[in-house]
């Protein structure tokens, strides 16, 4: 596609914490089943993905939780957090993350062609290589400050 017909597109993570510790998934090593436009296989990730055309932002969070985790979180209790832009080579997005503490179910690879694992992890030690839009909202909430 030219550059020029190109478009960024909406990424929705949310930060889900459980006694100063956050949810984060293990992108497949293999960047065809990592499935991200913005590359980041081998790294570790909010849950999140893609806002569909005519979707609200709430329900792209719930969506996509619950599809990669099957929990589900309290779409009235989740708050916006930060918002990135987000560029490499060959894609655009503008990531809008929320934070919860409420929700129900423990988390389940559901798709584990993406995400291999989810763990708990404190959030003063992180794992490392974190995939760049998780790193950048995760700072961004733990700093209360929105750097793009």
């Amino acid at each position: 596609m030219e550059e020029s017909n190109k478009k960024p597109r909406v990424g929705v993570g949310v930060i889900i914490l459980r006694n100063n510790k956050i949810l984060l998934g293990k992108r497949h090593d293999n960047p065809k089943k990592a499935d991200s436009l913005l590359h980041g296989e081998g790294t570790w990730t909010l849950p999140g993905g893609k806002l569909d055309f005519k979707e609200g932002l709430k329900d792209c969070a719930y969506r996509e939780v619950f599809e990669e985790t099957e929990i589900k979180i309290n779409k009235d209790k989740i708050k916006i957090v930060s918002i990135t832009n987000d560029i490499v080579e060959d894609a655009h997005f503008v990531t809008i993350v929320f934070v919860t503490e409420e929700y129900q179910g423990e988390p389940k690879v559901m798709e584990p062609d993406e995400i291999t694992e989810w763990k708990w992890f404190d959030l003063n030690d992180l794992p490392s290589p974190m995939f760049f839009p998780s790193e950048k909202a995760i700072r961004n909430y733990i700093n209360k400050e929105n750097r793009f």
